[in-house]
């Protein structure tokens, strides 16, 4: 059996060369002081409860399309769409004459544990829809559900087709069982529903901290130790701070709507078998025949692709199309090359779909 020839003096070189890195970069990230960042400018359109309605700011001559309303998930915060001026998503929609909305879901507290899949799919996404509606006179709009906030969107769309005229994806789960959710396995084996019973709400740190147990070297020993090369570039520290303050900002999740959600999509794979119920209604995605624009990452580990791309053939819309991003489930918002494509993308297909749009509904 051969063995790996080590030079004592050149790992301990190594090593002490690895420390002192690590000590510069500790020292230049005590120094940073992001709390003065602020998003792009936007203002406060509705609020119920906890959820809030944003819209931003103007930035461009209007490209002609609908409103585009964003959902994102319950499980982490939309600070992820606009991390930074040169990594937003939004700015860079904005920036192409899109008008922007998005639906904030806040921080639920102890008074929400009750809040189920029908609050958040049927009345509160919908009164987020119709507030839009009303404010600009259209009877529909482009919605963009990101990630479980695309799986709510898929869910609203096919109860209530009216308010949706296009329809956009990001990294969405359909099937929720497929052979490489690392997630969906780990879920079948917890008792959600003692956990609710115990806890009321879940918490944002317990959720957090079963993210990182599906990739633990990657996501924790590995991506601290990548601090050393880095450690003399004061705005990649930045950003790795930046990152750092939205992974941990991990809002509570609402106990009932929480227990459904893994009750009816993980364990039941209910989206894609069929038989949702979400109050008291069937979810049937053939009732979805607005375009739908599939976007998902190749290299994803919490939905794979395969979660998406199962979406195909279950709408019943004539125009749908899928756009295969290669990158994982965070660089599809901050990377470069994301900032480079998916604006451009997203908001191309949504302007040579945007017919005139007619008179307000009611």
């Amino acid at each position: 059996m051969n063995r790996l020839a080590i030079d004592p003096a050149r790992a301990a070189l190594e090593m002490a060369d690895f420390g002192q890195r690590m000590a510069r970069a500790a020292a230049l990230v005590a120094t940073l002081d992001l709390r003065a960042e602020a998003g792009a400018p936007r203002e406060e359109s509705l609020r119920i409860g906890r959820t809030v309605l944003w819209r931003y700011r103007a930035q461009a001559p209007a490209a002609g399309a609908a409103p585009l309303v964003i959902c994102y998930a319950l499980v982490n915060r939309p600070t992820m769409m606009d991390l930074q001026p040169d990594r937003s998503l939004i700015r860079a929609l904005l920036a192409r004459g899109l008008d922007v909305w998005l639906v904030d879901w806040g921080y639920p507290d102890a008074g929400d544990r009750g809040l189920s899949l029908d609050d958040y799919v049927n009345r509160m996404l919908g009164a987020c829809l119709d507030q839009v509606r009303r404010a600009c006179g259209v009877p529909a709009v482009n919605l963009l559900g990101v990630c479980q906030g695309g799986t709510l969107s898929l869910c609203h769309a096919a109860l209530h087709p009216e308010r949706v005229q296009n329809l956009v994806l990001m990294v969405t789960p359909v099937d929720f069982r497929t052979p490489d959710n690392l997630l969906s396995k780990w879920v079948q084996h917890v008792d959600v529903e003692r956990m609710v019973e115990v806890l009321g709400n879940v918490p944002g740190a317990l959720l957090n901290a079963a993210f990182l147990s599906l990739m633990p070297l990657r996501l924790t020993a590995q991506k601290y130790a990548g601090l050393a090369d880095i450690a003399d570039d004061r705005e990649a520290l930045a950003n790795f701070l930046r990152m750092e303050r939205w992974i941990q900002d991990s809002p509570d999740q609402a106990g009932r709507a929480f227990a459904e959600f893994v009750r009816s999509f993980f364990r039941e794979n209910r989206l894609l078998r069929g038989g949702l119920t979400i109050g008291g209604r069937q979810v049937d995605l053939a009732r979805i025949r607005c375009p739908v624009l599939n976007v998902f990452a190749t290299r994803d580990h919490l939905v794979p692709p395969a979660a998406s791309r199962a979406l195909a053939g279950l709408t019943g819309s004539p125009d749908y199309s899928e756009f295969a991003f290669d990158g994982g489930h965070i660089g599809i918002y901050v990377s470069r090359r994301a900032q480079e494509l998916l604006p451009a993308k997203i908001a191309q297909w949504l302007v040579d779909r945007s017919a005139t749009p007619a008179p307000a509904i009611g």
